[in-house]
């Protein structure tokens, strides 16, 4: 095996299994820059080892074990530390599977939506422990700067060790204190790789939150949030073609997973009977309404414009914001889109991407041809998907037939 092959390697297992593991290394000692620090030092070494040996046939429970030994070595090292109970615990090699680290990332989870750690960096702790995530993908997210967050996340972790916040899964009475943040940082996740790239990380979001769902079956977010992702997740085969973004309403219904939309609409009616609505409830039933043109053979606009009329009420943000201008733009024309997107006063307006993708459509419709395409190339340079870039390439394409 070549060095470039298995870096490769190492680079999948990471992708695939950084959360499960910096889970079940920070559970045992409470300390999670510790096992990042050590499943650092064994990516290292997998790299050094691997290319003259092999990959281990269970690469995951090698790296594990590289990475108590090395975390057991910088305790050794470290005189603040009273290390004998935590290296007799560390020494004890574990094989690697999903239900023995199952747990593990469920205790971590609510760990990092514990009410001692602030409100505010809860779900991008979410993201970056147990999930994997970079801080500049977080950042990038929540429109702040990549130290700003890096910096928070370092204190937030510093603080659950130093509080020495419990790595479990808290009694059922105090899931609604925790699970909002749980179920945001799912999400976050599930947003991350959706549409292109291997996928890993959405299908682990989408397991955590099924996971999460039986967890709490009396808990109509969770159920939302399943059916949320269900539904998205559905329409997998078709959102891309040729390379290229394929937007819902244009999508082949054929394509659709069924199935899967069945279960999740029988999800989100499960949820609706708690009578209690939240944000994901609302936006799994705009995922609803998409989803039944594969049997009515239209978008009802109206339904939609009022779902995110009552979303943007209960749970306001930009991206519903934008989103509702969108659908307005469908269901009243795009002069009252263009207007709704003028009204918007979020920060961070002018780096949002949808932001700009939308005003650039409803230009374009009333024939305001040069600012359209002035629009659709700032939502191009500020694009960080691929096939999302090409379609709005292609729409600049279009606009430039049309007026020569």
């Amino acid at each position: 095996m070549t060095k470039s092959e298995a870096h490769a390697r190492a680079e999948d297992v990471a992708r695939a299994a950084y959360g499960k593991l910096i889970a079940m290394l920070a559970s045992r000692t409470g300390d999670i820059v510790a096992a990042e620090d050590a499943l650092a030092d064994a990516f290292v070494a997998a790299l050094r080892t691997w290319p003259e040996r092999g990959v281990p046939d269970n690469p995951e429970a090698w790296l594990l074990t590289t990475a108590k030994n090395s975390r057991i070595d910088q305790a050794r090292r470290d005189t603040r530390l009273v290390i004998t109970d935590e290296a007799n615990e560390m020494a004890d090699a574990i094989a690697v599977e999903p239900e023995d680290t199952l747990d593990e990332r469920l205790k971590l989870l609510f760990v990092c939506a514990h009410p001692a750690i602030d409100e505010g960096i809860r779900t991008p702790l979410m993201l970056q422990t147990v999930l994997g995530l970079e801080a500049e993908q977080i950042a990038k997210a929540f429109l702040v700067s990549p130290s700003a967050m890096a910096q928070r996340l370092v204190r937030a972790k510093k603080k659950i060790k130093n509080a020495g916040i419990p790595f479990v899964v808290p009694e059922p009475e105090t899931y609604p204190e925790r699970m909002g943040a749980v179920l945001e940082a799912v999400y976050g996740a599930y947003a991350v790789d959706w549409l292109e790239g291997d996928g890993d990380l959405s299908h682990e979001a989408f397991f955590l939150s099924t996971i999460l769902a039986q967890l709490a079956p009396d808990n109509p977010e969770a159920l939302g949030l399943t059916a949320l992702i269900g539904f998205i997740e559905a329409r997998r085969q078709a959102r891309v073609r040729d390379g290229v973004l394929v937007p819902v309403p244009e999508q082949d219904t054929k394509l659709w997973d069924h199935e899967m939309i069945d279960q999740s609409a029988s999800l989100l009616t499960r949820a609706s009977k708690k009578r209690t609505p939240g944000r994901f409830q609302l936006e799994a039933a705009i995922q609803a309404v998409h989803a039944d043109r594969s049997v009515t053979g239209r978008t009802d606009w109206r339904a939609l414009s009022k779902l995110y009329q009552g979303l943007m009420h209960a749970y306001p943000s930009i991206g519903g914001a934008v989103s509702r201008a969108a659908v307005v733009a469908e269901d009243a024309g795009p002069a009252q889109g263009l207007k709704m997107l003028e009204l918007i006063d979020y920060g961070g307006l002018e780096n949002y991407q949808p932001f700009h993708a939308v005003r650039a459509h409803c230009l374009a419709a009333l024939g305001r041809t040069a600012d359209a395409v002035q629009a659709y190339e700032r939502a191009v340079s500020l694009c960080a998907d691929r096939p999302s870039q090409r379609w709005l390439q292609r729409k600049i394409a279009n606009l430039g037939k049309e007026t020569s």
